[in-house]
């Protein structure tokens, strides 16, 4: 079991690093920061502080191969969503689109979902309104601030995959 470890910048919550087994990179993290995980809300902007298990992988085949990774992968398709409505009972998981209630495209135009982990955040079981969709994903250009996830280059994340084992950690702080 291995632990990478984000450490948020101290003078600027939004920026950090990567740090891990061969790795020690930039990313990028929530617009608002970062917060303690029981103080996380959905929508915030913020990036939980704790450390999560990883949970699998998902990858846009028409932007990269299936990845070197031990960990389960999934191919997105246009019809995958993640429900991001703390109204609906499939709060913080994987649905198939059309869906009647709030939730994120997995598909997207701007490249940041073409490799994304899924990281146990708010999963074991979800808690209505407390975050979902909190992922280590490909970051903006200039590493621009996320919606609360963790954003990392492309190559940086094939490299991070590549390492990754079921039982390993990503902490946060």
């Amino acid at each position: 079991m291995q632990t990478w470890r984000v450490i948020p910048d101290p003078e600027d919550g939004r920026r950090g690093k990567l740090v891990g087994p061969l790795i020690d990179a930039p990313c990028a993290l929530g617009r608002a920061g970062v917060t303690l995980e029981g103080e996380k809300k959905e929508g915030d902007g913020m990036t939980p502080l704790g450390t999560y298990p990883v949970r699998r992988v998902f990858y846009r085949p028409d932007a990269f191969d299936e990845p070197i990774c031990q960990l389960p992968t999934t191919p997105i398709s246009p019809e995958l969503g993640w429900c991001d409505d703390p109204a609906r009972a499939e709060y913080n998981r994987l649905v198939r689109l059309p869906f009647g209630g709030s939730h994120e495209k997995m598909w997207r135009d701007d490249k940041l979902y073409d490799l994304v982990l899924v990281i146990g955040h708010n999963d074991d079981p979800p808690v209505p309104g407390c975050g979902s969709a909190i992922f280590v994903h490909v970051a903006k250009d200039g590493f621009k601030p996320t919606e609360g996830c963790v954003a990392i280059a492309p190559s940086v994340m094939l490299s991070l995959l590549r390492q990754l084992g079921p039982g390993d950690l990503i902490q946060i702080g």
